[in-house]
């Protein structure tokens, strides 16, 4: 926790700039003194929020009073921001994905000079990922050899910047920066190899989805899929180990965890199909499974920003860490690499 107050600058100030002022009015110590637009409306918005709206990223970089800038621009505009803020001596957030490509980002990470870069990757703090790290953690599935995370909508890429190539827009850099971050944040180890495809069912300019498969260096699989044409969304996560299963449907949280307790009682009663008979894919009787609730984590997201503060202070370590973020988009750029020659690629 901090020993000092914050004051901090919000610099695009549309819905994810708003989600972080209404979050920091929660948050001991920080405060927001005023926002940078380049929407009137917006400018507008935020007086009416009792913020003041500066004319200027340079009138923002000028301010004394700053100690933290949120960069929460448009991809495209991330790099441009951030170097200019570490430059003025501002520490800075960076939404993600914090940059359109690895050397970008290398580039950010090197104008940290007096001041620091924080990539704000808040799904890490999601309580369905939580909850199925603590499975693995846990070991209640035994061995596990499969992993599948699932983000399915079905209403198209919104109509904003997230559909322009030129922007940063498509589902890889979306959605897939948060949960090939929870992938990577879950499984220790290399990844090996890589292989994707990429839709454009609703927009042909950018992915509007993707499916990404992980091939571990100790063997296990990770499936990951966004989707934005799914009417029947699947479940959000489907974990597989030699010992049981389990599924997290959806955000809400619900599933469960069934584990084998017996092995070797497999008597089963075949069931019929239209065209015969299958023993193999008979469930298994009561007696040899246990269903048990999913071992629920809980978080509080407002733990981002106050390590942000104690980072700063010099009392917490940095959670975050710009090395991981740029493993994503590395990793990210073999997605991309993947899909363009339809074959698996190498990777670490």
């Amino acid at each position: 926790m901090a020993d000092r107050d914050f004051t901090m600058a919000i610099v695009g100030f549309g819905g994810m700039g708003n989600w972080h002022r209404e979050l920091v009015e929660t948050i001991d110590h920080l405060r927001v003194k005023g926002i940078y637009d380049i929407k009137e409306e917006r400018r507008i918005f935020a007086k009416e929020c009792g913020l003041y709206a500066y004319s200027s990223l340079e009138e923002v970089l000028s301010d004394s009073e700053i100690d933290l800038i949120l960069c929460a621009t448009p991809n495209d505009v991330h790099k441009e921001v951030v170097i200019k803020a570490l430059q003025a001596g501002k520490n800075v957030v960076c939404e993600k994905p914090a940059a359109i490509t690895s050397k970008d980002f290398e580039e950010m990470m090197a104008a940290q000079k007096t001041a620091r870069l924080f990539v704000h990757q808040n799904r890490r703090w999601d309580e369905d990922y939580l909850t199925v790290r603590n499975i693995l953690e846990q070991k209640m599935l035994g061995p596990v050899f499969k992993i599948e995370s699932r983000v399915h909508g079905s209403r198209g890429i919104p109509g904003d910047w997230r559909g322009c190539r030129e922007h940063g827009g498509g589902m890889v850099l979306d959605w897939g920066v948060h949960i090939l971050d929870q992938a990577l944040q879950m499984i220790d180890g290399k990844v090996k190899k890589v292989y994707a495809e990429l839709t454009n069912v609703t927009n042909e300019v950018v992915d509007d989805g993707f499916t990404a498969t992980l091939f571990f260096e100790n063997g296990l699989v990770f499936m990951l899929e966004v989707g934005t044409s799914n009417f029947i969304n699947l479940p959000r996560w489907y974990v597989l180990g030699r010992d049981g299963s389990a599924v997290v449907r959806d955000w809400d949280l619900s599933g469960e965890v069934v584990r084998v307790t017996n092995w070797y009682k497999n008597d089963a009663v075949p069931v019929k199909t239209a065209a015969g008979l299958t023993k193999t894919m008979a469930p298994r009787t009561e007696d040899t499974i246990c269903t048990e609730p999913l071992p629920v984590v809980h978080s509080d997201i407002r733990d981002y920003y106050r390590n942000v503060m104690g980072t700063i202070s010099g009392d917490a370590e940095q959670i975050v860490k710009n090395e991981e973020v740029l493993r994503v988009l590395k990793l990210m750029e073999a997605i991309f690499r993947s899909a363009e020659l339809n074959q698996t690629v190498d990777f670490e």
